[in-house]
């Protein structure tokens, strides 16, 4: 599966078959930031959900300085991974989701070494990323990609150099 694995720019297009991931594979909190709405994916959480992922429409040189990409495996969306410019130069933080279906089949490392290939040739060096330590999904991917792993309390915070190949 992993060779059919490709990032595209999240846009009207596929907003609508994100969110339907979203909303069958994903609890709210782990796609999005929280917001005041009724649990579940109620029709102002769906609203948020289109307006959080719009905004980020313009990429890194726009105002939110992030660039969102659909996962795309075998030809479905499956989930999102970001990337946003950090205040330090040549630094960027990556952040993803993939519906229940779609993991532990190869794609989140697809998809990162697809964002590593797409942070370097917008100029970054480093990619970081911090998660759970509980989510230990998301550190095994990282750690595969070549991140150094630093924990700290209950968060684990990742690093990878560009300037090396990464593994994954």
């Amino acid at each position: 599966m992993t060779g059919a694995v490709r990032l595209e720019p999240v846009d009207e297009q596929n907003l609508e078959p994100l969110l339907s991931v979203a909303v069958a594979e994903a609890e709210p909190t782990d796609v999005m930031p929280p917001v005041t709405a009724p649990a579940g994916w109620s029709h102002a959480r769906r609203a948020a959900f289109r307006e959080f992922h719009r905004a980020s429409f313009g990429g890194l040189d726009a105002p939110t300085r992030t660039a969102m990409y659909a996962i795309v495996a075998g030809g479905e969306v499956v989930g999102m991974i970001r990337m946003s410019r950090r205040d330090e130069p040549d630094v960027a933080e990556v952040g993803m989701w993939l519906g229940r279906s779609a993991r532990g089949q190869g794609i989140g490392p697809a998809a990162v070494r697809e964002l590593l290939n797409l942070a370097a040739a917008a100029g970054m060096r480093v990619v970081v990323a911090d998660a759970s330590s509980e989510n230990r999904a998301a550190l095994a991917v990282l750690e595969k990609c070549g991140a150094k792993l630093r924990e700290d309390d209950n968060r684990v915070y990742a690093e990878i150099s560009l300037d090396n190949t990464p593994p994954c």
